[in-house]
């Protein structure tokens, strides 16, 4: 039990090795992987799709029988008031959770769908995934598009689209060689509690508020830049009428959600479709925030930088253990290998990430720390880079680096990026 508030052992090894960029190449990734493994089913993947819709749907009807039971339990069976309601309240809680893991499952589908890994027909994937995606108010051919342009440059600096860090610069922070451990805490030292709300925050409401500008998202492009104007700089003229179709679908769900609420009410609606809704977007949050934000991964700035070192870059974890790989399809468990082949379905991954850990070695990132706490320290330890370097991992509120590169890459025109944390 106490390894659940303990960091994982790969996390702890990696703040202990000094870092070198991986001398692996592309080519010899590739050849290890199965060409099989790319072949995409039809069946198999709209079976997904169909199990994961009726797990919501059966779910959904039992939710319509937990008032009434709570109920009978006090009236026919003879229940205190105070067990019939804290039995109605701990059922409903377990509706929420389960079902905004179903859809943050529903989700990673469109996630999929979106690569064109469900068919081999381009019209099926995207039949299935604005479906879903628009079910859950997300802009599929917006994300998509976005979506598709951070895999091209993960983990770059300057190109990347989500989660790109904030430098020294972006704060105000004094130089590295006269800043004091003041000028540091003025900026990101908080409270517990005050760091708890604004992680509740971000969990709650950080997926809608970096669909409406950005936020996270790269400096690069000018403050108002969102994900619903068919003009946006995010979108190249040709994308511009899927956006169009990603905001009719997201009006056409609010006013299905608008008759839908009128007949069964706010507060059933908030039940059934609300709470479940932001809990899948909290998983979803987690789980995207955590690939890419890491004291021990680097980031890299355009000398260094290449796919291969970019989509290595992130962090495989075992989110929900198997209810991650069961609902949200291996998307936590697989994201290194999801990065260097994104055209294999996700039901193959698993294999990928056997295959390309006997060659990637110790340049595979995996951490087992529990997720929650791995969230904490992500979000307390991962305060902003340098203006400088090739290579560059986090500091903390001390200006600390919890990572440092080895001798023989500094020398590369390489520079060494703070000190050990």
């Amino acid at each position: 039990m106490f390894s659940l508030f303990r960091d994982g052992p790969e996390y702890i090894q990696r703040t202990k090795t000094p870092f070198s960029p991986t001398k692996v190449t592309l080519a010899e990734v590739r050849a290890v992987v199965p060409k099989a493994l790319y072949q995409k089913h039809t069946l198999t993947g709209l079976a997904y799709v169909a199990r994961d819709v009726l797990c919501a749907v059966a779910l959904y009807n039992f939710g319509w029988l937990i008032d009434p039971l709570a109920r009978s339990l006090v009236e026919d069976y003879g229940w205190s008031l105070l067990f019939g309601v804290a039995s109605k309240w701990f059922i409903w809680v377990l509706y929420w959770y389960w079902q905004g893991i179903i859809l943050a499952g529903w989700w990673c589908l469109a996630h999929e769908a979106g690569h064109g890994t469900l068919s081999h027909y381009n019209s099926v994937n995207h039949i299935v995934g604005y479906s879903l995606h628009t079910f859950l108010l997300v802009p599929y051919y917006a994300w998509r598009s976005t979506h598709h342009a951070h895999h091209k440059a993960t983990m770059s600096v300057e190109r990347d689209e989500n989660y790109v860090p904030r430098t020294r610069r972006d704060y105000g922070l004094p130089s590295e060689s006269t800043a004091t451990s003041s000028d540091y805490h003025e900026i990101f030292e908080e409270t517990p509690i005050y760091t708890l709300l604004r992680m509740l925050l971000m969990q709650a409401v950080g997926w809608q508020y970096y669909l409406c500008s950005n936020i996270m998202g790269s400096p690069m492009y000018p403050p108002g830049t969102n994900h619903f104007q068919p003009s946006s700089p995010l979108f190249k003229p040709h994308e511009r009428n899927g956006i169009i179709a990603s905001n009719i679908g997201l009006c056409i769900m609010s006013f299905i959600l608008y008759i839908w609420t009128k007949d069964v009410g706010i507060i059933n609606s908030i039940k059934f479709y609300f709470v479940p809704y932001l809990l899948a977007n909290h998983w979803v949050v987690m789980l995207t925030y955590l690939h890419h934000s890491d004291p021990t991964i680097a980031h890299y700035r355009s000398k260094e930088w290449n796919f291969l070192r970019g989509a290595i870059s992130t962090v495989d974890r075992p989110l929900l253990g198997w209810v991650g790989r069961f609902f949200l399809h291996n998307v936590s468990h697989d994201h290194i290998a999801h990065h260097l082949f994104s055209s294999i379905p996700f039901y193959n991954q698993p294999y990928v990430t056997e295959a390309i850990k006997k060659v990637l070695k110790d340049d595979y990132n995996y951490d087992s720390t529990n997720t929650f706490l791995a969230l904490y320290r992500t979000f307390t330890q991962c305060c902003f880079i340098e203006d400088d370097g090739d290579v560059v991992f986090y500091k903390n509120k001390e200006g600390n680096a919890a990572r440092v590169l080895a001798e023989q890459s500094a020398g590369k025109n390489v520079e060494i990026e703070g000190n050990q944390g």
